[in-house]
């Protein structure tokens, strides 16, 4: 069964910036758009942004546009998001899987961002 590993999570001010990393085990994200998701406490589970499997084309939602960048190494089949400008609703579980949600989902990295 893939398993997808996340990680990078961490505390951080208001205006910091984090790096998360994800992974797949057999090289997963090869055949797949990859998105991460996020779950802030007591809502729901929202899409971030999106790479293609080529790791050419990405989205962003709106909310984090220009301050979030999606990326993804081809040679290590993982994808990472460049978080800037932190905000306190940024604060979340950051969850990584296709974009589709077809592989079984990770523990996430939690997220803080203090004001």
């Amino acid at each position: 069964q893939v398993q997808i590993v996340e990680s990078g999570g961490g505390l951080v001010q208001a205006g910091g910036s984090l790096r998360l990393s994800c992974a797949a085990s057999g090289r997963a994200f090869s055949y797949y758009t990859v998105a991460w998701y996020r779950r802030a406490p007591g809502k729901e589970r929202e899409f971030v942004a999106s790479i293609a499997s080529s790791g050419t084309a990405t989205t962003v939602a709106e909310s984090v546009k220009g301050r979030f960048t999606v990326s993804k190494d081809n040679a290590k089949d993982t994808i990472s998001l460049q978080m800037n400008s932190l905000k306190p609703d940024d604060t979340a579980t950051y969850y990584c899987n296709t974009l589709f949600a077809e592989l079984p989902w990770g523990q996430g990295t939690r997220v803080t961002v203090s004001s």
